[in-house]
């Protein structure tokens, strides 16, 4: 029988990620659920202001949020009638459409966004030197390469290496 240690290190390294993911949103929860948001419709929402013209197939707004097609329709349908974003016709391919960020979903992530980026800095990034920050998110790129592929769909190559 092949006794694997309780101890190993493999246990320990995605225990402290299950840990750290846990305090993280303990922590932002409660910021994005005073806007008035979920953790999903914030996700959404940066990802739709970080993209070329703000806006995304929504094909690859599901593939960058792991969500399937129907669940990322469930959410821009939510995000559409608070008017936060507004579906487009894709002029190229009638079956597809993109969701664009409005000017108030830029509104709400403007207001958002000081509190949230105190609690990365205060609680993540600001633990870091430079030198850590910039090995821990090269580091965090290659393992979500690995489990989420799809995560920069419809970024352009050159952008891939320096934005989530």
């Amino acid at each position: 029988m092949n006794v694997i240690p309780f101890d190993d290190p493999r246990l320990t390294a995605i225990g402290l990620l299950s840990e750290v993911n846990a305090g993280l949103a303990e922590r932002m929860n409660p910021v994005f659920a005073q806007a008035g948001l979920s953790v999903i419709e914030f996700e959404t929402l940066i990802r739709l202001a970080r993209s070329p013209q703000r806006s995304l197939r929504m094909g690859d707004l599901a593939a960058q949020t792991g969500l399937s097609t129907s669940g990322v329709t469930r959410v821009v349908d939510r995000l559409e009638r608070d008017s936060l974003v507004v579906r487009q016709p894709c002029a190229s391919d009638r079956r597809a459409s993109y969701a664009a960020l409005t000017e108030s979903g830029a509104e709400r992530l403007e207001a958002v966004l000081p509190r949230h980026l105190e609690d990365i800095d205060a609680c993540l990034t600001g633990l870091l030197d430079k030198e850590q920050l910039n090995t821990f998110l090269a580091t965090l790129r290659i393992i979500r390469d690995v489990v989420r592929p799809g995560a920069t769909a419809g970024v352009a190559e050159s952008e891939r290496a320096g934005r989530p």
